[in-house]
């Protein structure tokens, strides 16, 4: 099934705030044929976003992001979260510069090199934002520091963290953010190839 098996009977905004709230009439076709029932659905639009992690092959090292989130205050976890570089698309932006800008805001890295993992929905019963994914090549020699655009009330610690200590959190099961949970994964499915290609390219 596509998008014409799908029918809008109505689409309203119903909150505009720091994000947005569409309310949904709708019908879509059914698998044993014919329509469904007239649903009623509400949508949090965000827009979409591109996240990175930050790697250094020669080294070894991720540069992470150390920040306060209120969504997992909200949820009764750690509010100050461990995470992979990320930022809002805007319009008229691509993915892979959106990735690139946010590493120079985010821990103060430019990335040489950029390799994508994957775009995903983040929680598509109810939520219209997708993700895209990178893995990003930096140099960890010189990381640290305090970064983030104050107007927008940012305050992001810089981790580094080895490979063995990203991986022990992923097994853990500390990591409690998707983003972060997929990329590292990804990662570790994907190191020997990761490791051949960019150290050839050293």
């Amino acid at each position: 099934m596509d998008q014409s098996s799908i029918e809008i009977l109505e689409r309203r905004t119903v909150y505009q705030g720091y994000f947005r709230i569409d309310a949904y009439k709708l019908r879509h076709a059914l698998f044993d044929g014919g329509w469904s029932r007239t649903i009623s659905r509400e949508v949090f639009e965000r827009g979409h976003a591109a996240g990175l992690l930050a790697y250094d092959p020669d080294r070894g090292d991720f540069v992470m992001c150390e920040q306060f989130r209120v969504g997992a205050h909200a949820a009764g976890t750690d509010p100050w979260q461990l995470e992979v570089v990320a930022g809002v698309i805007e319009e008229g932006e691509q993915p892979d510069d959106v990735a690139r800008r946010e590493a120079q805001e985010e821990i103060g890295q430019v990335v040489t090199d950029l390799w994508p993992i994957q775009r995903y929905l983040v929680s598509p019963g109810g939520l219209s934002e997708s993700v895209y994914l990178y893995l990003g090549r930096v140099s960890s020699a010189n990381a640290g520091g305090i970064f983030g655009a104050a107007e927008e009330d940012e305050n992001i610690r810089v981790k580094i963290l080895t490979e063995d200590e990203l991986e022990s959190l992923m097994k853990r099961g500390a990591l409690t953010n998707a983003m972060t949970v997929i990329a590292a994964q990804w990662f570790f499915l994907n190191r020997a190839e990761i490791r051949t290609k960019w150290k050839a390219n050293t």
